[in-house]
């Protein structure tokens, strides 16, 4: 079962947040956690946030525990660019782009396997049983 939460107008840039979840993915949920709250780097504040807002929402809206989660992927795209211009000699003006991020961590979680009881019996076996049933019956009557 996949669990996940975004964060969208992050206002660092795409490639530099990337940098960064990649050093994560693939830890436990715990494991993570520690690694973006001792990171060097700016955008591991932001990452931690939106990792506990999913370690969260698994806890609330599925009750699964922070130690069966894994970090399946951080997902970061670009989000809107702000436009804005600085002034330059002779009356000029150069551009400055102040990129944005839009970040979602999927959180993993193991399935429950789902134990077949006595009365539940696999469809292929189920049809045979029915099949040897109706030659018994059949031979009765003659």
């Amino acid at each position: 079962m996949d669990v996940q939460a975004t964060h969208k107008f992050l206002r660092m840039l795409p490639r530099k947040v990337r940098l960064v979840a990649a050093s994560v993915k693939g830890l436990s949920a715990r494991h993570a956690g520690e690694q973006l709250a001792h990171s060097q780097k700016a955008a591991g504040e932001p990452l931690l946030r939106v990792l506990k807002s999913a370690i969260a929402n698994a806890k609330q809206n599925h009750q699964i525990e922070e130690e069966a989660l894994t970090v399946k992927n951080f997902l970061i795209t670009a989000g809107p660019v702000l436009k804005r211009f600085q002034p330059r000699a002779y009356g000029r003006a150069s551009a400055i782009h102040k990129r944005t991020s839009h970040v979602t961590v999927i959180l993993n979680a193991p399935e429950k396997p789902k134990i077949a009881t006595k009365s539940e019996k696999p469809a292929k076996e189920a049809k045979k049983e029915t099949a040897k049933e109706n030659k018994k019956l059949e031979a009765t009557k003659k």
